[in-house]
């Protein structure tokens, strides 16, 4: 919806009043003179970037953004709210003495470029590079005071050569558990020679053949290549992290189906850092829902192994209620486990119950009927509480290791290979899902907790489970072993002591993570340094040869299949250049040129994301990650930030698990090997809300351009019709999209800055009203005109001392400005500007130079052109970008009085004006003495005063 713009209607009234399309001739001025200036060159310690000492020596401030992705679909007005809102606060970190860096690159690789490719022929990168050209264009109109010459995209070759070099680094290293930090593989490889220690599989390394050790490593690395349970999305042509498919078991992108698959792909172990990345949470300034959310994501949980035996193997389990052992009465598996074919007899045992088979004549029929099943599900929905449980016996028995009974053991698809061993016990008296799956499969329920209620400890009669960890443990007595009388706690000490005594368990640790997979089928990313020789060995290129590009093809799209049929395997582009693929190499190991065919999976999108922090501190450096120096200066250990990392890091809280997690182990290889000095790559993470847009939709549920619906007596109609309103998100495809050229072109830039600062605090979603935005421009006009004559655009300031009441106004305006600036809490400073540039407009008459300068200030970092401008016109020759922050003087932001409210009986009955320091005593004689307290009290006696010196006082009469 539209309306006559009063910016541009206005420009008719006086030859120098602040219009739109002064606005914009202002604001383009000021951004050429920045760039021609380099006024947002944040110096470094070394380097190419190394300038100015004094700067270097000025307290820093590290500001980032999260990574944007260039869309060919270019900003709307909800993009840019983080990074106006970070631009703010380092332009007020500047003014505060601060040696700012605050840039902005592009996470330039990734599916949707690859898409467009596949439907036009275009290569990825000439249409991300056109998509980042425009939002440069879109952003540098906002005013962003960026570092420009830090700024790179994670599709320069320059830039992922050491993408792959950080791969490498990680491949070359393993996780030393006694050092509890990652180490060279090459130290592992002396202990396996030397003896020191022991081979796994009890040979010698000698012993070993070449794919034998590779075998071994791959075992420890913390890059490995391994057959595992994976996403497989035919409908893509890919597989994905368990991130990136959506709770009904689709694929994020596409809403392809997604299923479960063994497939060859490389993973970083992760898992190996699950406490270190549990623990170091503590000491970073996060929200807490995001630390909640990486808890919950690593699930960390203490509990013990326990060996089940079957067939002269044993099935591992992990729990943590290792004190109901006694009231194990059957086992689970998940349908993927790869135990499950080897415990899969060719016929029922006798006395197979029917409804045990799922109708089929042998186990291996239903279980590969029971596993076609499972793999159409995704993790979220298999985990789901569904009313009816389902699953098949495998036709095997295993042993109950404290009891010695023989239980049956099961696949079914609410136990997942993702957490613990992918097998469980099932203690279906004392857990809800066992307890449902046990009444569908008829199975024994075992009390082996006594019951706090009524109900006794005959399960059989139950309706339920009883769940409790604060009962007694009964009917759990074997041989040498009882744990009859327990509380939960000493019985699972005592169990678990007794495990690891007879060698069939032991205490253990288990975490809900699973290490992080790591391959992509498909073209738009960055190469593996990785090649294979004829045994399948992999092998990492040195760093001469990095980076490693992406060779032309002509075909860009992952070879895809029918969205629903599972039984395929990807097949990736690069893997069709065999020019490529088919190379002779001496990798520099003494072997001479050999014959290598390379790893045609790309890396995942989240891979250039994990560093790209430590790009922005040293972008030109060709021989080093970064130089220690500069990582150091701007991102070593400090006071209050034991883990170093940057100053503020603002983003969606989308990226909970992802690319935070991610990144954080990254950051913490590259600490242990030295590479770095920061253990944690964001110290202050803060997460900005959405700008939300109304979205109307006809009769027929589709969305109609909200730009044209009128709205008529409360009811809003499109082209006649009457539609619907909601509040949704707002995007091109909801045709509720308002760009940030739209606003800047009516309004200009910096009303468009101050109205996303302006709509509440930043940290909460908020709805977008285009019809709202004059009144910020309308601000400027007024902070316009109490500078410059509209009529002469003469500067009308005057030398004379402002009035006390101004005075007050002003280093009130200072003292509030400062704390919300440094608080973020951008929506109440600008509320503060307004209010003193209100006061200052009301009183009339010129303004006070010692009074319109601060406030210009004031203005700088929320509203920098016409800032710029005002500073400019009051005679200074340097920019405002790099002025000192005004500062507030006390005695003028103290109140002279303050209103205190008096209450009788809970109502109020006077109201004093009383100094801010006044004393309790004195102010309860005061209130005491006042003729309206008087009469309320009416000769009552009084039971209790109650003062809270300056504001309350509350008598309560006898």
């Amino acid at each position: 919806m539209s309306e006559t713009n009063p910016a541009a209607a206005s420009e008719v009234v006086a030859p120098h009043r602040y219009t739109a399309a002064m606005a914009n001739e202002i604001e383009a001025r000021w951004q050429d003179f920045w760039e021609a200036n380099a006024t947002y060159a944040a110096p470094n310690p070394t380097g190419d970037l190394a300038a100015d000492p004094a700067l270097v020596a000025r307290p820093k401030k590290f500001i980032m953004d999260m990574f944007p992705y260039p869309s060919g679909a270019g900003l709307h007005v909800g993009h840019p709210l983080g990074y106006i809102a970070t631009d703010v606060y380092a332009r007020y970190q500047r003014m505060s003495g601060h040696n700012v860096l605050h840039t902005l690159g592009f996470d330039a690789f990734g599916l949707p470029a690859e898409q467009y490719a596949v439907q036009t022929g275009t290569h990825p990168r000439v249409s991300t590079e056109a998509n980042m050209k425009n939002m440069q264009v879109q952003l540098r109109r906002l005013g962003l005071g960026h570092d420009n010459r830090r700024s790179f995209a994670t599709i320069d070759p320059d830039y992922y050569k050491w993408t792959q070099w950080i791969f490498l680094q990680i491949f070359n290293s393993w996780y030393d558990d006694e050092a509890k930090k990652a180490r060279p593989i090459s130290e592992l490889v002396a202990r396996f020679e030397s003896g020191e220690r022991a081979v796994p599989g009890g040979r010698s390394w000698n012993e070993l053949t070449a794919a034998e050790r590779a075998d071994v490593l791959s075992g420890f690395r913390l890059a490995y290549a391994s057959d595992a349970p994976v996403n497989w999305c035919p409908g893509l042509g890919t597989v994905l992290a368990n991130e990136e498919v959506t709770a009904d078991g689709r694929s994020e992108r596409g809403n392809f189906p997604v299923f479960k698959a063994k497939l060859r792909q490389w993973n970083m172990r992760i898992t190996a850092y699950a406490d270190r990345l549990l623990d170091d949470l503590e000491q970073l300034d996060w929200p807490e829902a995001i630390k909640l959310q990486q808890r919950n994501w690593i699930g960390r949980s203490e509990g013990a192994r326990v060996d089940f035996p079957i067939d002269g193997e044993n099935i591992t389990i992990f729990t943590t209620r290792q004190d109901t052992l006694f009231g194990a009465t059957y086992m689970v598996l998940a349908p993927e486990h790869p135990l499950v074919e080897k415990f899969t007899p060719q016929e029922w045992p006798e006395g197979t119950h029917e409804v045990w088979t799922g109708g089929h004549a042998t186990p291996a029929e239903a279980v590969a009927a029971y596993r076609a099943q499972a793999a159409s599900k995704s993790d979220v929905e298999r985990q789901a509480e569904a009313k009816d449980k389902t699953g098949v016996f495998t036709g095997s028995y295993a042993t109950n290791p404290v009891s010695g009974e023989q239980v049956p053991v099961f696949i079914a698809d609410y136990v997942l290979m993702g957490y613990g061993t992918g097998a469980i016990m099932a203690v279906p008296a004392h857990d809800t899902r066992d307890f449902a799956f046990a009444r569908a499969f008829e199975l024994p329920i075992r009390c082996v907790v006594e019951p706090t209620d009524d109900r006794g400890t005959d399960a059989s009669t139950w309706d339920d489970a009883f769940v409790s960890y604060d009962a007694k443990i009964v009917n759990s007595s074997g041989a040498d072993i009882s744990l009859d009388g327990l509380g939960v706690a000493e019985a699972k000490a005592r169990i678990t002591e007794w495990l690891e005594r007879e060698g069939i368990g032991e205490g253990t640790v288990n975490f809900r993570l699973r290490d992080w997979l790591f391959s992509r089928q498909r073209y738009w990313g960055e190469p593996f340094p990785i090649v294979y020789d004829e045994e399948g060995i992999a092998h990492p290129l040195p760093e001469s040869m990095l980076p490693l590009e992406l060779p032309e093809v002509e075909d860009y799209s992952p070879r895809t299949f029918d969205p629903d049929d599972a039984n395929t395997v990807p097949e990736t582009p690069l893997s069709r250049n065999e020019d490529w693929v088919n190379v002779t190499l001496d990798l520099g190991d003494g072997r001479g040129p050999r014959t290598y065919r390379r790893e045609t999976n790309t890396m995942p999108n989240w891979a250039g994301s994990c560093w790209y922090e430590l790009r922005y501190l040293d972008p030109h450096n060709s021989e080093k990650l970064v130089d220690p120096e500069n990582e150091r200066y701007w991102m070593g250990p400090r006071e209050g930030m034991p883990h170093g990392g940057v100053d503020l890091y603002v983003g969606g809280q989308e990226h909970a698990v992802l690319h935070l997690l991610y990144a954080r182990f990254w950051s913490k290889v590259l600490y242990d090997l030295g590479h770095v000095s920061s253990a944690e790559p964001f110290h202050k993470l803060y997460n900005q809300g959405m700008i939300q847009a109304f979205v109307y939709r006809d009769s027929r549920g589709i969305a109609v351009p909200a730009a044209e619906v009128e709205e008529r007596d409360g009811a809003f109609y499109y082209q006649g019709e009457k539609v619907t309103k909601l509040l949704g998100k707002m995007g091109k495809s909801l045709k509720n999209a308002v760009t940030p050229d739209e606003i800047c072109d009516e309004y200009g830039a910096d009303t468009l800055r101050l109205y996303e600062m302006a709509m509440g605090p930043l940290d909460v979603s908020r709805p977008w009203d285009t019809r709202a935005v004059v009144g910020q421009f309308r601000l400027l006009q007024r902070l316009w005109r109490n500078v410059v004559d509209e009529a002469s655009g003469d500067v009308t300031v005057v030398d004379a001392e402002p009035d006390e009441d101004t005075l007050r106004a002003l280093h009130k305006a200072i003292d509030g400005v400062r704390q919300d600036l440094e608080g973020l809490r951008f929506n109440t400073a600008i509320a503060k500007v307004t209010e003193l540039n209100n006061h200052l407009t009301k009183a009339g008459g010129p303004v006070s130079r010692s009074v319109a300068e601060p406030l210009v200030l004031l203005v700088a970092p929320l509203a920098p052109h016409i800032a710029e401008e005002l500073w400019r016109k009051l005679g200074h020759t340097d920019s405002v970008v790099h002025q000192d922050f005004p500062v507030a003087d006390p005695a003028y932001v103290v109140d002279e009085t303050v209103t205190c409210v008096v209450q009788v009986k809970g109502k109020v009955k006077a109201r004093l004006e009383v100094s801010p320091s006044i004393s309790d005593v004195e102010l309860e004689k005061a209130a005491l003495g006042d003729d309206k307290v008087v009469a309320a009290l009416d000769g009552a006696g009084i039971r209790k005063v109650i003062v809270r010196a300056p504001k309350l006082v509350n008598i309560v009469p006898a």
